[in-house]
């Protein structure tokens, strides 16, 4: 079992901003036919119980995955929905911070429950770290078939030293 070191809390922060994108309170569609969800990706940095792993090499060409938990809310005991499941890599030679991320939102619960969003794009955290990052929504299963639209996410806090909590916003076109 492998423990984040300081050097892999920038990537981890990235993992868990794409994680936040999945945990739903769910507003009905408006108007232009876009579908709001709102959730929550927990993460937990540390420790035997880590979501997010980043292999050894923290430089370009570093690997993460993460497998962290959707809630409907920023408590930990808010209603669990699925899983934030994907990967990022570190592809920028100038900002070691900057990554190409790619996410699998895997609904478990709730009104989407068997249905997944594909979500992916660059996320910079780096000294100037983005408040919100910006994510394109790709596709999708279920009653995502077809998807297209975009998130956005920002870490909200630390509720202990070795968890992270994004919120995430996403706007879902669905086609028929």
């Amino acid at each position: 079992m492998s423990t984040a070191s300081p050097a892999t809390a920038p990537r981890l922060r990235i993992l868990a901003l794409l994680a936040a994108a999945v945990v739903a309170a769910v507003a009905a569609a408006g108007d232009d036919g876009m579908t709001h969800l709102h959730l929550y990706v927990h993460e937990t940095v540390a420790g035997a119980a880590s979501t997010a792993l980043l292999g050894g090499n923290s430089s370009f060409g570093g690997v993460g995955a993460i497998d962290d938990e959707l809630r409907e809310g920023p408590d930990p005991a808010s209603q669990f929905l699925g899983r934030a499941q994907g990967m990022l890599v570190q592809a920028d030679l100038g900002n070691p911070a900057a990554s190409c991320a790619i996410l699998n939102l895997a609904f478990e619960e709730g009104d989407y429950g068997g249905g997944t969003l594909v979500v992916d794009g660059r996320v910079d955290l780096g000294a100037d770290g983005e408040d919100v990052v910006e994510l394109a929504v790709v596709g999708g299963t279920g009653r995502f078939r077809r998807a297209r639209g975009y998130s956005l996410v920002t870490k909200i806090g630390n509720p202990t030293p070795s968890t992270v909590v994004f919120e995430m916003d996403l706007y879902v076109m669905i086609s028929g």
